[in-house]
């Protein structure tokens, strides 16, 4: 079969005038295996860690251990900088996010996380903030799946425009939208919620029908920061080879964010 690449934006936009108002950016990560530095943007790779910050770690109950103990270390997930990843998502003054997260699956977490998901915590810094001698975090103590323990490796990011779901969208723009999927692509939606590691776009939705998250603290809807998928090249395996996504509040970045497992 004949692969027929993504349509621009612009041919996108052509086709279904009114998706121009539903249209975010996204950046692609595309990860492949390497050894990152903690300077470099990564998967599973090192961080830029103050060596004075106490490492990060997780004493919830699990399927490992249901008292939670010894806390094992979180693993690193990701770490991105601004300048591979420009857009709408970075507060003022932030350069640098980092996301880590338990090895292990957890059915009874905290709210804002997801049940039978990895815990996260996620940290926004300042790059030139962190000095001194670079943090040399733990091994983690305990872990069940070898699937919440990413393999280092670099980013390669492509920034594209995505489009949400045609159930997110009026009833009068989806068939439309279904005729141009059904002309481009190699079978596959190539158009909507573009699969993979992700910075912002649109969520997966394939196993449920959408849902909207809004801030406990503000009331403001959330919108997707951060996408880990499930994949051979990190060696990430999340809910039933699905994603974990993160949202946050465009208001602040401050406000408790929350993961949801697809």
């Amino acid at each position: 079969m004949s692969h027929t690449p993504r349509p621009s934006t612009e041919a996108i936009v052509a086709a279904v005038p009114e998706l121009a108002r539903y249209a975010r950016p996204a950046v692609l990560l595309h990860p492949r295996r390497g050894t990152p530095g903690p300077e470099h943007s990564s998967v599973g790779g090192p961080l830029l860690w103050p060596g004075d910050e106490p490492w990060p770690e997780c004493s919830l109950p699990d399927e490992e251990d249901p008292d939670g103990v010894p806390a094992t270390a979180m693993v690193p997930v990701a770490q991105i900088f601004r300048h591979d990843a420009p857009g709408p998502w970075w507060p003022d003054g932030i350069d640098l996010l980092q996301i880590l997260w338990c090895p292990n699956e957890h059915w009874d977490p905290p709210a804002q996380q997801s049940e039978g998901a990895p815990v996260v915590e996620v940290r926004w810094r300042r790059a030139a903030d962190v000095t001194g001698p670079p943090a040399h975090p733990p091994a983690p103590s305990r872990y069940d799946e070898d699937g919440c323990l990413p393999q280092a490796c670099h980013l390669d990011a492509e920034h594209l425009t995505d489009f949400p779901f045609r159930e997110e969208l009026p009833a009068e723009l989806r068939p439309r939208l279904e005729e141009l999927v059904r002309e481009t692509g190699d079978g596959g939606d190539v158009i909507t919620r573009v699969a993979g590691w992700k910075l912002g776009g649109w969520p997966t939705w394939h196993l449920t029908h959408p849902m909207s998250f809004s801030c406990e603290e503000c009331g403001t809807a959330m919108t997707l920061l951060f996408t880990a998928a499930s994949d051979a090249e990190t060696a990430v395996v999340v809910g039933r080879y699905g994603d974990l996504r993160v949202f946050v509040c465009p208001a602040d970045h401050r406000h408790a964010f929350q993961v949801d497992l697809h």
